[in-house]
């Protein structure tokens, strides 16, 4: 035991003698796991509408029932500021579109049909184009009111209704108190059914990102034990372990274990930066998980010895880790879901480990899964270390 300690420790110094190891252990992990995760801290709710900043000079009943049409909009918020602010903000593209409601806007201008409101947007932006719209459908709504009155008005004074100008006025006022009832009686013209159908594609940015980026920067470390091996070959200290009372079998455990754990070490604080960083539940099921990721690691230490027995300096294992890792957590659904693929892909990428240990995260994380969820991932990836381990172990030469 105090060997395969010894031989770990000494793989632990070799690999963290250059202080950048610690860049690609945890510093771009974090990075890249916080950046394909959209940035997302949290599962808050956020505002998805677009901001519309209001310019309002008439601050009157008429443009109060803009804005508040504005607030009801599901496309676009108003942001009320005064003209100058609102001008700063758009000189310097911190809003794509401003609204000024100019100090004429008021019953009779809209009466008589000369009402005009300025809409200023920044060129070829989708925001604003959606910002426009919003700002049309309110405007729409508070005229609509209006133009009933004028209408019903039209048709009294043409029967010789009205006596006096104030009767006239009192009469247009009813109208249009009760055209502004009648549309907020109004019933929903559009019936929105939403389906029952499952959805195929479980997808969570932030559980995808975490999980993804854990097999992809801890396989391809674990691939690299290739590289210890042939720097080992090249240094003459496999040579050496000839003169010693050490067995190729506590070499490779000694090796193996040693990087295994550190990738365990690795997976467990890009962990707790998806658990605090992300709101993501990996606490659940904290056995299960053990058992998956102690799987996954050995199954990619494992592949990581086989290579070793092929290659003959460390930078073709170097290059060659980095390409296999990259390649398998591609296809392994690490980076997109692996349901966007084509069906025959699916199956055909099953031969990877990083398919199954996404497969079995993925399971944890979003489907609720526990340790009977993800024993058929784990017994696969305990197929492939002992697969790989074996060929290893055949092929294992000291020079």
């Amino acid at each position: 035991m105090k060997k395969i300690f010894a031989i770990a420790w000494k793989d632990a110094i070799v690999r963290f003698a250059s202080s950048s190891e610690l860049l690609f252990f945890i510093i771009l992990p974090l990075v890249f796991t916080f950046l394909v995760a959209g940035g997302t801290p949290s599962g808050a709710p956020t505002n998805n509408r677009t901001r519309l900043v209001v310019v309002d000079q008439a601050n009157n009943s008429i443009s109060q029932e803009i804005i508040a049409e504005l607030e009801k909009s599901t496309a676009a918020y108003p942001d009320v500021l005064s003209l100058e602010d609102a001008e700063a903000d758009f000189d310097a593209r911190r809003t794509d579109a401003i609204l000024i409601i100019p100090s004429g806007l008021d019953l009779a201008s809209i009466q008589n049909g000369i009402a005009e409101l300025e809409f200023r947007q920044q060129p070829n932006n989708m925001d604003a184009s959606i910002a426009k719209r919003a700002a049309q459908t309110a405007i729409r709504s508070v005229s609509s009111s209006i133009n009933a009155a004028n209408t019903a008005l039209d048709q009294a004074k043409a029967k010789g209704t009205f006596e006096s100008s104030e009767a006239e006025q009192a009469y247009f006022d009813d109208a249009l108190k009760l055209a502004k009832d009648m549309q907020a009686d109004a019933p929903e013209r559009v019936t929105v059914i939403e389906g029952n159908t499952t959805e195929d594609v479980e997808y969570d940015p932030r559980a995808n990102s975490s999980a993804g980026q854990m097999v992809t920067w801890v396989f391809i470390p674990l691939f690299g034990i290739s590289a210890l091996f042939a720097y080992e070959r090249q240094q003459g200290t496999l040579r050496r372990l000839l003169t010693t009372p050490t067995t190729k079998a506590i070499f490779l455990l000694g090796t193996i274990s040693g990087q295994v754990v550190m990738a365990l070490v690795q997976m467990t604080l890009l962990i707790l930066f998806g658990m605090f960083a992300l709101d993501l539940n990996w606490g659940r099921e904290p056995f299960a998980l053990f058992v998956l990721l102690t799987c996954a690691a050995l199954a990619a230490g494992a592949i990581g010895t086989a290579m070793g027995t092929f290659v003959k300096t460390e930078g073709q294992a170097s290059g060659l880790s980095i390409m296999a890792g990259m390649v398998m957590a591609l296809l392994g659904g690490c980076w997109y879901p692996l349901e966007l693929f084509p069906a025959a892909v699916q199956n055909i990428v099953k031969i990877l480990p990083t398919t199954w240990a996404m497969q079995g995260l993925i399971d944890l994380l979003l489907r609720n899964a526990g340790l009977s969820g993800i024993l058929l991932e784990s017994g696969v990836l305990l197929g492939f270390a002992a697969l790989f381990l074996s060929i290893g172990v055949m092929r294992f030469r000291y020079e």
